[in-house]
């Protein structure tokens, strides 16, 4: 009988986006406020709630079998792990997330060579010694324990931050310089974890049901009655993921018709779709698709 997998969980900005892609997979976690080990409802997962940036390491140590993390972490750990699979979510957004270098909106710094000297702070300092020595840049980094937006100019002079839209950065009187690395999040194993049958099979249909969650998450079901005599019509305007589904109604000369589409087209595609007759439209919410 396989053991549990010992899962880490992003505590932290990650945590709600994280729990609801789960419930959505068809795992439920609870996790009480003040609590690090969340109760998942299926036996073979027992998870862990830890910041993402110790996720990595913990998981190439063998002390978790598996974790949710950025690839950013990854990197900047240079963690010695298996990547099961890319899951395209963050806090707010389905959009990769920026770690950025950011400098005041009135800094005379115009350009990364102009950071030759200077002090920068971050919480990732690995991820950006390595960008500024393949620049040949040298300049002094210093760790920030948070709050890094609020200390340029009056402590360094410049930042490297993580941004998912920019508001933040916008809001501190900050503007980007460069862009060091894009990340997104991934499933991530322990190589010996991986080597185990039961617990990758396991780590296998967790990573299939969680991008099912996500690639639900854009996509309706839509629904609708048509008359046989303008079926090719309907057929020809509505988009699918391979082919629309008909089947034939009970009432002689009517198919009923359904097919998977982007949510953002269902206002363009449902006015046509009316005007070429078809009735009974119903946009119902997905939870998974599994390609």
């Amino acid at each position: 009988m396989m053991s549990p997998i010992i899962l880490g969980l992003p505590k932290g900005s990650l945590q709600e986006a994280t729990f609801a892609m789960m419930r959505k997979a068809g795992f439920t976690i609870v996790c009480g406020s003040r609590s690090y080990l969340p109760s998942c409802d299926d036996q073979d997962l027992k998870c862990r709630l830890l910041r993402p940036q110790e996720i990595p390491r913990y998981v190439e140590l063998g002390l978790l079998d598996a974790g949710i993390t950025g690839y950013d972490w990854i990197y900047e750990n240079n963690a010695d792990v298996v990547e099961v699979c890319e899951l395209c979510y963050s806090k707010s957004t389905s959009r990769p997330v920026r770690w950025v270098i950011a400098v005041p909106n009135d800094s005379p710094i115009k350009s990364i060579q102009d950071l030759n000297g200077k002090r920068i702070s971050t919480e990732a300092v690995g991820l950006t010694r390595r960008f500024l020595e393949a620049n040949g840049i040298k300049a002094e980094i210093e760790f920030s324990w948070g709050a890094t937006e609020v200390k340029a100019p009056e402590l360094v002079d410049a930042i490297v931050d993580l941004t998912e839209t920019g508001s933040s950065l916008r809001a501190n009187n900050l503007r980007i310089l460069e862009t060091i690395l894009t990340s997104t999040t991934r499933l991530i194993s322990n190589k010996a974890a991986w080597q185990d049958s039961g617990k990758r099979a396991k780590m296998e249909q967790l990573a299939m049901l969680m991008s099912g969650a996500l690639e639900a998450e854009s996509r309706v079901l839509l629904k609708m009655n048509v008359p046989a005599s303008r079926l090719a019509e309907i057929v020809e305007v509505l988009p699918s993921l391979h082919a629309p589904t008909v089947n034939a109604l009970n009432a002689n000369g009517w198919h009923a018709v359904e097919s998977v589409v982007e949510e953002v087209k269902v206002r363009e595609i449902v006015p046509a779709l009316r005007e070429a007759g078809a009735t009974g439209i119903i946009e119902l919410p997905l939870n998974k698709i599994i390609f």
